[in-house]
């Protein structure tokens, strides 16, 4: 079985258009957005983030794991690899083939650290099936330079 990553270019340490994001949505729903977001950049020193359809998403290197948006009354913590994370709390939302995300609302209770784990599985997450690629392709340089010419 092979595995197939989405991949982003440009993803960097600290990308400023991400900071300018986060000024154009100051006020309760965008101090959500950076409060979640800030969970993700620390997830680990590899972490890298870029802008990508107009949101914030935070990535191993260039492969996602999460993002975050702001819309009219809400936010999206999201993980590209949702459907595959362990959801003891039931925050996540969607029916999608890989993607989920947990919706914040001001005012709403948020369950802080169930919200936690999930980013935190999502980055293991990201971490391993990179780490599968890159076996799985290992292993295919291998076969092929084991061929008879």
């Amino acid at each position: 079985m092979r595995t197939e990553l989405l991949r982003f270019n440009g993803a960097v340490e600290r990308h400023p258009a991400i900071d300018a994001w986060m000024k154009e949505h100051a006020g309760g729903l965008g101090e959500i957005a950076q409060q979640w977001f800030e969970v993700m950049r620390k997830c680990g020193d590899e972490v890298r983030e870029l802008l990508h359809d107009g949101c914030p998403v935070a990535c191993l290197g260039d492969a996602p794991f999460g993002y975050v948006n702001v819309f009219t009354s809400h936010v999206n913590v999201g993980f590209f690899h949702g459907a595959a994370l362990p959801d003891p709390a039931r925050l996540l939302q969607g029916t999608g083939r890989f993607m989920r995300h947990v919706q914040l609302r001001p005012g709403t209770a948020t369950n802080a650290a169930a919200l936690r784990k999930l980013i935190e599985a999502a980055y293991a997450d990201i971490k391993a099936r990179v780490e599968t690629a890159k076996s799985e392709k290992l292993l295919r340089g291998q076969r092929a330079s084991e061929r008879p010419d």
